[in-house]
């Protein structure tokens, strides 16, 4: 299958070529500014590795595509996707052409670091461009690199670029044609005994598997050299290979590690000088690192940050937001005014409109929350978020690395449990899948916008921090249960060795790069739209079919949702939530809400628009619900009410997709069906108490 593959992509006139580097060395950037908006996001078959691809053309037009591949630090892989990394520039792939050129990203401010990728990339024996990036901040540290002497010490074109003035961008989509046919010479090793087993293994190696042979040389676990889809017989040659450098020279992988950053050390001497006599500028990014890693500062530094993030949420996105409303209300008028009365104006109206109109309005919010995220990544600030956590993690037993996923969480809890395939720990990776759910996702966004709404009046003073202070308390509720379930479980059945300690690289600060952040969350609004436009808009068609039908008689239209479908539903369900002081047009939200989080406003905006009177029809969602009263009288959307929403909604598990993820990443239903009991459980309580306990002191 791989052959054929193979001869149908070096028969195609498009060149495919690969983005390789080190993690935090700007290869997301330079894939935005090359590609632009002609990109593609999505897994690679059989794993929940991100596939990110995109075009653009040579400068005669050709055809080019672009894969950026996920960073690694070597390509002897310990993580699923430095696997896929490894995978591609091997041809092992059968979903894509390996590529015809390499495009290796090096971080100029690291470039001894970094260039022992580069080597063991020279061994795959195909042409290899070498990109500098960071140049500006190594400017900054008063030290630049000769490119053309480091072209000449590799024997490869090295081209400095800079996505910001998109520098460098020409000259290199001139190289990705014209290079494409030039193999590099390998990384020559200056360890006799490994030349002679390279040698050895080269002459029983077909062309195809010599670079997987030499690379599954230098892997110490033998079950693992299956990675390589080595032929048996050559696995055994590899094997006893080993075998014979293990016998001649105990530590041979060390030494040929050495020489390796011996010549790399020299080659770096030889390119990197200081162009100033002056004394060296004091690095920015240490001075920067001293306030915000401090350990008393630091906390303040991102309790600010998150404090402006909120704020940013509510107040900018509050002109948006009115305009989406007024646009949906027009258009709900228009239906009502031009289309004949009857169940398909309904259904367009009360059910379409109300549905998605209900999820559509908090998309500035969504979008602002993905454009601050991008920020903080982007600046290099997010890093020191995770190193500040760290201390935090290993205190309830979790390793450092659940942070990263934890982290991606907060944007959707999806990505998330896919990133902790990079930790290494079989039972802290399932105790992160199982809390990771409790960050608060960007779906919930919408359900604490509208709870916090109904709460506080938009007139009270200092509204705008109230509203602010209130999110960030959902965020912190989450995180708490987090910490506190995977101490828990760490403690009871996921208990064993404590986690090893976690080592991360701390990139330099960056100015951002606001095009690569726009991109991003221009990518996000595509997904969000599309998510609204297929899974939310089909289940608000179901949802008005079940709210509206059966009809039974003459009813008045208060009448139509109780003894329709759903509101039997929820009134079976009702004596459940009750104790949370949810009524049943509640209850019908939180069984909806099982397919995504933010279907709650979507079933209360179609419920009430269902159910409501005529000259409620166009009222904005939240004046509906404080109309809503008990059968005595007693409001439903009480302040206490609000808060258990937004408590419960910030401990349960409501995603399909999560649940599926959880499946597929633990290949058992038993984990999944845990994650979700559980976190019910805890969710429930959580809101029983809060209720409770209000009721008690009179808050209800």
């Amino acid at each position: 299958m791989i052959s054929v593959l193979n001869t149908a992509c070096s028969s195609s006139k498009q060149i495919t070529a690969a983005l390789v580097g080190n993690p935090n060395c700007g290869k997301t950037t330079l894939f935005n500014a090359l590609t632009g908006l002609r990109q593609k996001v999505g897994n690679y078959p059989g794993v929940t590795v991100e596939k990110k691809t995109g075009n653009f053309s040579g400068p005669h037009g050709e055809p080019i595509r672009l894969i950026d591949l996920p960073g690694t630090y070597g390509l002897n892989p310990t993580s699923p996707d430095e696997r896929i990394t490894t995978e591609v520039l091997l041809g092992l792939r059968t979903d894509i052409c390996p590529p015809d050129c390499i495009m290796c990203i090096i971080d100029a401010t690291s470039l001894r670091r970094h260039l022992f990728l580069v080597s063991q990339v020279f061994e795959l024996r195909i042409p290899i461009i070498l990109v500098l990036t960071m140049m500006d901040l190594l400017k900054g540290r008063g030290r630049a690199i000769h490119a053309a002497k480091l072209s000449k010490e590799l024997g490869c074109p090295v081209i400095p670029c800079n996505a910001v003035d998109r520098s460098g961008l020409v000259e290199l989509r001139q190289l990705a044609v014209k290079y494409r046919k030039n193999s590099p010479s390998p990384f020559s090793e200056s360890f006799p005994l490994l030349r002679e087993a390279t040698a050895r293994l080269s002459k029983v190696a077909t062309p195809s598997h010599r670079a997987a042979a030499h690379l599954a040389l230098f892997e110490p676990c033998a079950s693992r050299l299956s990675l390589y889809r080595l032929p048996a017989p050559l696995i055994n040659e590899v094997l006893q290979e080993q075998s014979i450098l293990d016998s001649k020279c105990v530590g041979w992988r060390h030494i040929t590690a050495a020489a390796k950053y011996h010549r790399i050390q020299r080659i770096c001497s030889r390119v990197l000088y200081r162009y100033s006599h002056q004394q060296a500028i004091v690095d920015t990014t240490d001075q920067l690192d001293h306030f915000l890693t401090h350990p008393v500062w630091g906390w303040m530094a991102f309790s600010f940050v998150m404090t402006v993030m909120f704020l940013t949420i509510f107040i900018v996105a509050a002109y948006p937001m009115d305009w989406i409303q007024s646009g949906i209300s027009f258009a709900k008028n228009w239906v009502k005014s031009t289309c004949p009365r009857g169940d398909l104006t309904d259904l367009l109206s009360d059910g379409v409109m109300a549905g998605l109109g209900g999820v559509l309005v908090f998309l500035p919010q969504i979008l602002i929350l993905f454009f601050f995220i991008g920020l903080l990544e982007n600046t290099g600030y997010m890093a020191r978020a995770a190193f500040m956590m760290d201390h935090l993690m290993s205190r309830v037993g979790l390793h450092g690395k659940s942070f990263i996923p934890l982290l991606s969480s907060f944007a959707c809890a999806i990505p998330g449990i896919m990133s902790t395939r990079a930790i290494p720990d079989a039972r802290d990776r399932l105790a992160t899948i199982l809390i990771a759910p409790f960050m608060s996702c960007s779906a919930r966004i919408p359900i604490y916008t509208l709870m916090i709404a109904l709460l506080l009046p938009a007139n009270m003073p200092f509204a705008y921090l109230a509203k602010a202070s209130l999110m960030f308390s959902m965020y912190a509720i989450g995180v708490a249960a987090a910490f506190t379930c995977g101490w828990f479980l760490k403690k009871t059945i996921l208990k064993g060795d404590l986690s090893c300690p976690m080592v991360m690289e701390l990139p330099p600060y960056r100015f951002p790069l606001f095009a690569s952040i726009l991109q991003q969350v221009y990518q996000r609004a595509v997904i969000f739209l599309k998510r609204a436009g297929t899974v939310i808009l089909g289940i608000s068609i179901l949802l008005w079919f079940f709210s509206t039908y059966p009809k039974s008689g003459v009813q008045s239209p208060e009448d139509i949702l109780e003894h329709s479908f759903a509101g039997k539903i929820g009134l079976t369900l009702a004596p459940i939530f009750q104790p949370l002081g949810f009524n049943w047009k509640i209850s019908i939200g939180l069984l909806c809400a099982q397919a995504a989080r933010e279907v709650f406003i979507s079933t209360l905006s179609i419920a009430y628009s269902v159910g409501g009177r005529t000259e409620e029809m166009n009222k904005p969602l939240r004046e509906v619900l404080l109309r809503d009263h008990w059968p005595d009288g007693r409001p439903v959307f009480t302040p206490l009410v609000c808060i258990t929403i937004m408590v419960f909604f910030a401990l349960s598990l409501q995603c399909i997709g999560t649940i599926a993820i959880t499946r597929r990443e633990t290949n058992s239903w038993k984990w999944a069906a845990f994650q979700l009991g559980y976190m019910f459980v805890v969710a429930y309580g959580a809101a029983l108490l809060v209720y409770q306990t209000g009721c008690l002191l009179s808050l209800g």
